[in-house]
């Protein structure tokens, strides 16, 4: 099945519009889990996107502390090479391997990040990554973003990495590395109420000639026809939903609020609401493509129509004017 898809910035690959998100699938055991997932089901799960026109996954190796790269790798390996979707990962958050719940610390030095690259070919068995980022900025080591960017460059120059992007990174870090070498994506966080991305990385995204993949447009789980408030409070303890506040009162009641108010629309457009939360991120001027998390088939299936839905003026006036009535999440709620 064709799905729309839009090229990642200036000279980088033609993707979908929304890709398949593996945080999940890392399951338990670590510290920023998701709680218990069934392997099989999670290669399941991108098999299925990949089967209905996905052509690209979004993974990172402390998800899972490197198991979700195993089950991308898993996947690839049962694909036919002409089937295989685009690999993103990220990397830049170490783990301990003998206590995995101790939280990650953040490492870009030159020396490790080329073992980290090295380590993430090794686990989704590929010979180049088509898209590695930072994932967070490097606050423990002290290397200079330059150098860390610069490293980097010199992994695409050998033609380990095809395009180089950077999630989390503030205006001045992204100016920094700019200098540098271009940046080909950026990767913030982007939902119905996670809109500062809106307020300045994606215009500077669009003056620089860099894509903008968002992450979370569901708002990890809120924004989808069947959460609710027993659901939040019946979190397992691993699960990291579990002590977020997005996820406890007073915003959980708040964003239940605004999730309500997209039934209507959802309704309109014979869609469901996690589609018309996602569509709403791809409505926005400036972004490329959403990530999309799935942790089974159906699940898949319950998003995958947000690629080409299309919601008028009046279903945006609508939801902008549901998030000023309920003051769920913070920036700006129009484009």
């Amino acid at each position: 099945m064709a799905l729309p898809a839009r090229r990642l910035g200036s000279a980088g690959p033609e993707i979908t519009r929304v890709g398949f998100g593996s945080w999940a699938i890392g399951g338990a055991g670590w510290a920023s889990s998701w709680g218990v997932q069934d392997d099989d089901q999670a290669v399941a799960a991108m098999r299925h996107a990949v089967e209905r026109g996905i052509n690209w996954i979004d993974t990172a190796a402390i998800y899972g502390v490197g198991h979700s790269e195993e089950l991308v790798g898993r996947l690839l390996r049962e694909l036919p090479d002409g089937e295989r979707p685009l690999v993103f990962t990220k990397c830049g958050l170490m783990w301990d391997p003998a206590d995995p719940m101790k939280p990650a610390w953040r490492d870009l030095e030159s020396s490790s990040l080329r073992a980290q690259c090295e380590a993430s070919l090794r686990r989704l068995g590929v010979e180049t990554i088509d898209v590695f980022q930072f994932h967070r900025p490097d606050t423990d080591t002290g290397t200079p973003v330059e150098e860390s960017w610069g490293e980097l460059g010199r992994l695409i120059d050998e033609g380990k990495v095809r395009w180089g992007g950077l999630s989390n990174f503030d205006i001045d870090l992204l100016d920094r590395c700019e200098n540098v070498r271009h940046i080909d994506c950026i990767q913030p966080a982007f939902s119905l109420i996670r809109r500062q991305a809106a307020a300045a990385w994606i215009p500077w995204s669009a003056a620089h000639g860099t894509g903008v993949i968002v992450y979370s447009p569901m708002g990890a789980g809120l924004f989808t026809d069947r959460f609710s408030l027993e659901r939040a409070r019946s979190f397992p303890a691993d699960d990291w939903r579990s002590r977020n506040a997005e996820f406890l009162p007073p915003n959980v009641e708040r964003n239940i609020a605004l999730r309500d108010a997209l039934k209507p629309i959802a309704m309109k457009q014979r869609a469901t609401v996690a589609e018309v939360a996602v569509a709403w991120t791809l409505h926005w001027p400036g972004i490329t493509a959403a990530i999309v998390g799935a942790r089974s088939p159906d699940q898949v299936d319950g998003w995958i129509g947000a690629a080409s839905l299309d919601l008028d003026a009046a279903d945006l006036e609508t939801i902008s004017a549901s998030i000023e009535r309920t003051g769920a999440g913070l920036g700006p709620t129009r484009a």
